[in-house]
């Protein structure tokens, strides 16, 4: 379904064991829609010692945040890898825990179109762990991406060849000192790549809409966080967008 696109890898960031749900899950949706994927689980906590994880990853990460954490940054790093290894001319990776939303193929047909229009070396967001969108004067009819000084979590993204290749290549000269998603910032900071957001959205994830828990997550689905997700979501997708949004580079 998606090569028709130009995606030519969608990869899943996963754990090796203790997640066998969301697993399940992922091959029952991602066959639902016809989708091809990878899992991608070669910087899991149980190979940490096989690994020269500082070649990646900086010591003062590893003291600060949670192995797990550390695991799903390296996963990321590891899908980027595979991307530049499989030569994949736009690649979608995401994280274990995805909901779509709405017509997925309808929406990511659309965001590929724009998408080819762009200059190489761009990574797009594609949900809304953050719950920030473009406001309303920003958005415009027909158009579905916003380009950002910073992503919105790193739950679902596509990304062309160039923009992994330089990610990869960047950790040569400064190796990730944040989580994933703010390391996505700071390869933006830095000009490595560009960051875009798509709008509408297509994507939920669901250790934070409270559906699901997912590799790094510590929160348990319950019904009061899904309930206070919704009025998040409410809120900031109605009346938070009447005022302008600070990440939207302006045209």
């Amino acid at each position: 379904m998606l090569q028709e696109l130009g995606i030519e890898g969608v990869y899943v960031i996963h754990a090796k064991t203790g997640y066998e749900l969301q697993e399940e899950r992922i091959q029952r949706l991602f066959g639902k829609h016809n989708i091809d994927f990878e899992f991608v689980t070669n910087g899991d906590v149980s190979v940490f010692d096989t690994l020269d994880i500082h070649k990646y990853v900086t010591e003062s990460l590893l003291t600060r945040v949670r192995k797990g954490t550390v695991s799903c940054t390296l996963n990321h790093i590891f899908a980027l890898q595979r991307i530049v290894d499989n030569k994949n001319k736009y690649a979608l990776i995401f994280e274990n825990d995805p909901f779509f939303i709405g017509d997925f193929h309808a929406k990511i047909t659309r965001v590929m179109a724009e998408a080819q229009t762009l200059q190489p070396g761009f990574m797009i967001s594609l949900e809304n762990t953050t719950l920030k969108y473009p406001s309303y004067r920003t958005a415009k009819r027909g158009r579905y991406l916003y380009p950002t000084y910073g992503g919105r979590c790193a739950g679902a993204y596509l990304i062309d060849l160039l923009g992994a290749q330089k990610a990869v290549e960047s950790l040569q000269t400064e190796r990730c000192n944040h989580v994933v998603d703010w390391w996505h910032n700071r390869l933006v900071e830095r000009g490595v790549v560009r960051m875009y957001w798509a709008h509408p959205v297509l994507i939920e994830q669901g250790s934070h809409n409270g559906l699901l828990c997912s590799s790094i997550s510590s929160k348990e689905k319950s019904f009061a966080r899904r309930m206070s997700w919704n009025l998040q979501k409410f809120y900031k997708s109605v009346f938070r967008r009447l005022f302008a949004q600070p990440l939207i580079i302006k045209d």
